[in-house]
């Protein structure tokens, strides 16, 4: 055994160096997005049937290394169905890197003081907001849900949108950069979420979390409720976030 392991690493060289590092890189990143996800405890339960077949194998345990056997012989296609999700979302972001973001984000990082002032003058009112900020995934076919706006984002308009009986004041506003692209905008529920039956009918709050476990997209929720603001990213929702926790968490989402 340890003369094979001083062969391997006699005859190891830059590419083996260099395919580790990629495998490594990969499953990283995969166990980096299933991170407090239901697909993070499937995935466990993947592993130790991986490790009941390494036994069964070097044990001699011909019955059930066999019944192992029949089950991962349908494995990949379980991956595929149990994680579409995940990997749909993988994909996207591997996809998604956009040498353009830098100035997208710099003429955002300019109007947010107008996003957080209209958001908070929302939440003082309890009036109910859903405001999608698009970061390197487009957002076009949802901006093309709603009513085009294409113009400068401002508190007032904001605030002019969401006000209630305001004709799209229903609907999710789509910013990209420092424009305010569409409004009443349709977007996702989610397929799961651990929400609680107490959001069970919160739509915006659900339609923010679909939306943000399909894209990579920072999403505010202002409560019609209780008037609290919330933001969710990559599925995750961080409830009643002050004016200054709400700074930081979008700065340090959009600055990754």
């Amino acid at each position: 055994m340890f003369s094979d392991i001083i062969t391997a690493l006699t005859r190891f060289n830059v590419a083996d160096f260099v395919d580790i590092l990629l495998v490594t890189v990969i499953l990283y990143s995969f166990f980096l997005l299933i991170k407090d996800t239901k697909a993070y405890q499937m995935a466990i339960g993947f592993g130790i049937v991986a490790i009941l077949f390494l036994i069964t194998q070097w044990g001699r345990l011909v019955v059930s290394n066999s019944v192992i056997k029949i089950f991962m012989l349908y494995l990949p296609i379980a991956i595929i169905v149990l994680f579409q999700g995940e990997l749909r979302r993988f994909f996207i972001d591997l996809g998604s890197r956009s040498f353009s973001r830098a100035f997208i984000t710099k003429s955002l990082e300019e109007k947010l003081e107008d996003l957080f002032l209209a958001v908070y003058y929302l939440s003082s009112r309890k009036i109910g907001a859903l405001i999608a900020i698009e970061k390197e995934v487009s957002l076009k076919s949802y901006a093309d849900s709603g009513t085009r706006i294409d113009a400068v984002l401002s508190k007032d308009l904001i605030v002019s949108i969401f006000f209630p009986r305001s004709p799209l004041h229903d609907g999710a506003v789509i910013i990209k950069g420092n424009k305010i692209l569409a409004a009443g905008c349709l977007l996702p529920l989610p397929h799961s979420h651990n929400l609680g039956e107490d959001f069970a009918a919160r739509t915006r709050h659900l339609a923010a979390i679909g939306l943000s476990q399909e894209t990579d997209t920072a999403v505010i929720v202002v409560s019609e409720e209780t008037g609290t603001v919330s933001m969710v990213t990559k599925g995750q929702l961080k409830r009643n976030l002050s004016k200054e926790n709400l700074k930081d968490e979008l700065y340090k989402y959009l600055r990754k």
